[in-house]
């Protein structure tokens, strides 16, 4: 592959079409930390809101550094992966706590939670370090482009693609570079139906002149999903929700409130179903009914919690999404 010309190519195509995302009009590494730690398994789109709210609450590292645990998870809250929040919380401690931001990639990879692709990433944009992001997008670039059906979960495979990342990038743009290349990813070479006629680089790529395109790339078969059944109660009281704590010694989500379910509660009196509605975590695979009940006692480790409150702390996913079913009970019945 002429690797100049395909740099070239790239480029004019990102800088004609790229989409306007409020994290590419800034060079602040802090900014484009909290963004790349946002975009970990999330889509773009979804992350804006997110990325918007966290910043006008924690505009920079020192501010960040200050809040409470608790403020930056409710802040976070409906992001999900709630262990992100707690790193970059942890990597501002540490930002806070020396001289600054760190400049260089080994230094922004040495804070907590930050790996190769997301230290690669501020180093290139924020300091214009030549360090090639190798993410889920440029894997699926790099096998089309290179026709290569090698197992991409394996660790041989992910070094061999970092080597071929490394090499195509352009070390005079790294940032402008690593950018475009996660762009045709997220745009263009799409996982199950990729925008061949439509790619910038298409005359480089030797899965479509093979016709391999599509079945690339290669990856082993994920566990099959487990599907499980749940409830959920919720209990009112005056305008309070009753709620329980996790521990924070839990595995998933410490610390966040929740919904108890119904047999958590030992004098329940069902009431109505609110309806239902799908939740994953991982590979398993959750309906989870929400139940309108009530209780004559309260049992012990439980506590009653303002609805107009339950912003200001951090409330599980499931939970948010069981009391947004009342919400609209009450709304349907005004």
């Amino acid at each position: 592959m002429a690797a100049r010309a395909f740099r070239t190519a790239l480029e004019r195509w990102y800088e004609r079409t790229r989409r306007d995302l409020p994290w590419r009009a800034t060079r602040d590494p802090y900014r484009i930390l909290v963004s790349e730690i946002m975009l970990q398994q999330t889509r773009a789109q979804a992350v804006v809101p997110y990325y918007h709210r966290f910043l006008e609450r924690f505009p920079d590292a020192d501010t960040l550094a200050l809040a409470p645990e608790a403020e930056v998870l409710a802040c976070w809250s409906g992001l999900g992966y709630y262990a992100r929040a707690r790193n970059l919380l942890a990597a501002a401690r540490e930002i806070a706590a020396t001289s600054g931001f760190p400049g260089d990639y080994d230094s922004i990879r040495a804070l907590p939670g930050v790996g190769p692709y997301t230290a690669a990433a501020v180093a290139s944009i924020a300091f214009d370090q030549p360090h090639a992001v190798v993410d889920g997008n440029v894997m699926r670039v790099i096998a089309r482009l290179r026709n290569d059906g090698a197992d991409i979960a394996s660790a041989r495979t992910r070094a061999r693609f970092q080597q071929l990342a490394d090499d195509l990038l352009d070390r005079r743009h790294p940032g402008r570079f690593n950018q475009a290349l996660m762009e045709l990813g997220a745009t263009i070479c799409l996982p199950r139906a990729p925008e061949c006629p439509l790619c910038p680089v298409a005359r480089f790529c030797e899965g479509r002149k093979a016709g391999r395109e599509s079945e690339l790339p290669v990856k082993r078969p994920k566990r099959a999903p487990e599907r499980m059944e749940r409830e959920v109660a919720i209990v009112e009281k005056k305008g309070s929700v009753l709620m329980r704590r996790r521990s924070l010694t839990a595995t998933l989500m410490p610390g966040f409130w929740e919904l108890p379910g119904p047999e958590d509660l030992a004098q329940w009196r069902a009431g109505t179903v609110l309806g239902s509605f799908r939740h994953t975590i991982t590979h398993h695979h959750y309906t989870v009914t929400v139940l309108r009940g009530t209780i004559s006692r309260a049992p012990v480790g439980l506590r009653w919690l303002r609805r107009e409150n339950l912003d200001r702390v951090p409330v599980s996913t499931i939970a948010r999404k069981a009391l947004r079913l009342l919400l609209v009970r009450l709304d349907g019945a005004r």
